[in-house]
């Protein structure tokens, strides 16, 4: 069977800890995320990246993967995550990414792969997980919500805020130059 064809009844999935071998993989994995996102023109990881973030001496992040039983060479999903500190509650993680490709969906994989991440994180001593979902993707949003994720947008109304590269860069320069840093 290609890596991709439909699954038959009788495939098996395996949940596993990402290994090195599988960052080719993994990052295909992500860009057929952002393509669903309709934004794979913003994605620059690499499989070299992913090697040195999430196996160096110190990772800035974990991955625990989905594969076929018969070929574990082959990803049908993964999720992503990283620890984070929450000041008011202690150890928390960060849920990055959470993905199963089509043909593998309605089968359970994705609450398998949160379960896993959400296990790993009470094993680290965590008090909660957060992440976000696109405001469109109510398949998504309806899941996590399943699971127990409470939406804080509608909650606290709180809203995710980003810094990119460009604009930390500037932010610095910006700094130095009226605080004389």
């Amino acid at each position: 069977m290609d890596k991709l064809e439909t699954p038959s009844a009788t495939d098996e999935v395996v949940i596993r800890s990402a290994e090195l071998k599988d960052c080719e993989e993994i990052v295909r994995l992500i860009m057929e995320l952002a393509e669903f996102e309709n934004m794979a023109d913003r994605v620059t990881m690499t499989a070299q990246i992913l090697r040195n973030d999430c196996f160096d001496e110190k990772p800035k992040c974990s991955c625990v993967v989905a594969s076929k039983e018969d070929d574990q060479s082959c990803l049908v999903g993964y999720s992503l995550f990283y620890p984070v500190y929450s000041t008011w509650v202690g150890a928390s993680l960060y849920l990055e990414d959470l993905y199963v490709t089509p043909s593998y969906r309605s089968r359970g994989i994705g609450k398998q792969l949160c379960q896993k991440v959400t296990q790993i994180g009470l094993e680290m001593g965590c008090n909660r997980i957060d992440l976000t979902v696109l405001d469109w993707n109510k398949t998504a949003k309806d899941m996590y919500e399943r699971y127990g994720f409470v939406d804080l947008t509608s909650k606290e109304d709180f809203h995710t805020m980003r810094l990119e590269r460009g604009g930390m860069e500037n932010f610095v320069k910006k700094s130095k130059c009226k605080n004389g840093i």
